[in-house]
């Protein structure tokens, strides 16, 4: 993924709805297929199942989060581990018989006559499949790396964590450590000091923090530690410090790692969606992207908090968009 400023398109400007809605040629088998099955595709295929479109849901089954015991900050379900409240949603959505839920990763879209043809592999003993749909939903999410250190995957999702906004408040008042390599860790650094004026953030001889942002974090009391890292240690998932390639260690009681994420979006390369600076989808703000008949929801499409009910949200805003251009209403 680049690692490049976000330039967020002024507007995006796609073919007109009745493009979808005056499509030629035998109708589709689905109305929509959503690729993703976390929060935004999720939400969205329970919204557009209640508008009475055909939906099939493809999902690979490797969500992001699978290493997170507990998620925080969707209302009525502060708490709850996520795959508890995927399997939720999956329960609910068993109820309408216009959606169809499958295994499988996607490999291709392609324009097809009319809509896209969509070809995906079977996961889990499930089949392979071909079909397709008037519309495609791209609910993919993110891929993320983490900074190479050793240890740093055994305490993820229980010392250290990703999500800001999702994990603060139980880290408040504590030594934290922000490890990173990218050009935003100081704006994190910023967003963290908000609970933890005990926070040191490891560069780890890569990220770039100029002596303005070290300054500014400075009057928040936060450090920046330049020294390359060896290794994170602690037990059982518990961070106790972060050792350097020196030998010295600095004790923290846990804290935050930013990894690079990119959407892993191999699978539309022929469809030439337009790509922000960090290699995420750029839609307008109901998620149609650059291309007609195309939307995205949830993490692939924008910076910003990376929250289950923020993603579960624009899954929500992106379906009632979805099922007003398939109708043929005029936008405006």
């Amino acid at each position: 993924m680049t690692d490049a400023p976000v330039q967020r398109p002024s507007s995006i400007e796609p073919a007109a709805a009745t493009e979808l809605a005056e499509a030629s040629g035998p109708p589709a088998a689905y109305d929509v297929v959503i690729v993703g099955a976390g929060p935004a595709g999720l939400s969205a295929a329970l919204n557009l199942a209640r508008a009475r479109r055909r939906v099939l849901v493809l999902d690979g089954n490797r969500p992001r989060n699978a290493a997170t015991l507990v998620s925080h900050g969707f209302m009525t379900r502060d708490g709850i581990p996520p795959h508890e409240l995927r399997r939720l949603a999956r329960e609910e959505l068993a109820a309408y018989p216009e959606v169809e839920f499958q295994l499988a990763t996607v490999t291709a879209i392609d324009r097809a006559d009319p809509g896209f043809a969509i070809e995906a592999r079977g996961v889990n003993a499930s089949p392979d499949r071909t079909v397709t749909a008037a519309v495609v939903l791209i609910a993919s999410g993110l891929r993320e790396t983490l900074p190479a250190v050793p240890s740093i995957r055994s305490f993820y999702g229980m010392g250290l964590f990703s999500c800001i906004e999702c994990d603060g408040y139980e880290h408040s008042d504590r030594p934290l450590a922000l490890i990173g390599e990218t050009s935003d860790l100081a704006s994190r650094a910023l967003l963290i000091a908000q609970w933890s004026h005990n926070l040191v953030v490891f560069t780890n001889g890569v990220a770039r923090i100029g002596d303005a942002q070290e300054a500014l974090l400075a009057s928040r009391g936060v450090r920046v530690e330049r020294r390359v890292i060896a290794d994170v240690v602690g037990e059982r998932g518990v961070v106790s410090g972060v050792l350097l390639a020196d030998g010295e260690t600095i004790a923290v009681d846990g804290g935050f790692v930013r990894p690079r994420w990119d959407a892993a979006l191999d699978y539309v390369g022929s469809l030439g969606l337009d790509i922000d600076g960090w290699g995420l989808l750029e839609t307008d703000a109901e998620g149609r992207t650059s291309e007609a008949g195309v939307y995205a929801a949830g993490d692939s499409t924008a910076p910003g908090p990376q929250q289950l009910i923020v993603a579960a949200g624009a899954g929500a805003r992106t379906a009632a968009a979805i099922n007003r251009d398939l109708i043929g209403i005029p936008r405006g």
